[in-house]
């Protein structure tokens, strides 16, 4: 029987991890025009850690859904 709280957990979490991919993507120009001769400054690497870090973070937990919903269906979620 399927667990609605489980799944609408799964949606929120799915949900999180695009957005924060999103953030990520909108760096993407930035990052691409660095210019190797001129060291970037602490504000881009503060906020390339910090959208980093959620993407890391929502990622990692919508994978712990995941592999726990696994386990609980007696699946390897290797």
């Amino acid at each position: 029987m399927s667990d609605p709280n489980e799944i609408a957990a799964l949606k929120s979490s799915f949900r999180g991890a695009l957005g924060t991919a999103a953030a990520l993507h909108a760096l993407e120009s930035q990052s691409e025009n660095f210019d190797l001769a001129v060291d970037i400054s602490a504000d881009v690497l503060e906020e390339l850690a910090r959208v980093s870090a959620a993407h890391a973070i929502a990622s990692a937990a919508l994978r712990g859904l995941v592999v726990t919903m696994l386990t609980r269906r007696g699946s390897a979620g290797e």
